[in-house]
């Protein structure tokens, strides 16, 4: 079952058991994914379907950003609970050691010697957290790792 499949199945039970925050935030992410497909031109594969469901969750953790400034506490609690029903559909996020170590094996295998060569390590690291960090995570590590070298 792909995941949009997954989607479309969940959201039929949150509907039967009038469960409102969950049927929302599944119509949210289907439409997401509907509009993704549209703009490829066709089906998403997996992988695709994965990106759009984490782009969604962080789109989520930028409003909760602006809305704890905004001193609106309400929004960030959705906000947060919907994290937590997306959160269900994405493999589990890479801790900050597991992405440092895949740093420094990336930083050694393409001979990575200073900042100007973070265009070389994070497209390798990108890809192989796919869905699982953020891309401003990873930067901030590689980074870190650059510059101490």
């Amino acid at each position: 079952m792909s995941l949009k499949e997954q989607l479309q199945a969940d959201l039929k039970d949150a509907m039967r058991q009038r469960d409102d925050r969950r049927r929302d935030t599944l119509r949210f992410t289907l439409a997401s994914l509907h509009n993704a497909e549209i703009a490829a031109g066709g089906e998403l594969d997996g992988a695709g379907e994965l990106d759009v469901v984490a782009k969604d969750v962080k789109r989520r953790r930028e409003s909760i950003e602006e809305f704890r400034k905004g001193g609106r506490d309400d929004l960030v609690a959705k906000e947060e609970a919907e994290i937590v029903i997306l959160s269900v559909y994405l493999p589990e996020r890479a801790s900050r050691d597991e992405i440092a170590d895949a740093a420094r094996a990336v930083i050694a295998e393409v001979g990575a010697a200073g900042a100007k060569d973070l265009g070389k390590v994070m497209p390798v690291l990108m890809q192989r957290f796919r869905g699982r960090a953020d891309g401003r995570d990873v930067n901030d590590v590689v980074r870190e790792l650059l510059s101490a070298s």
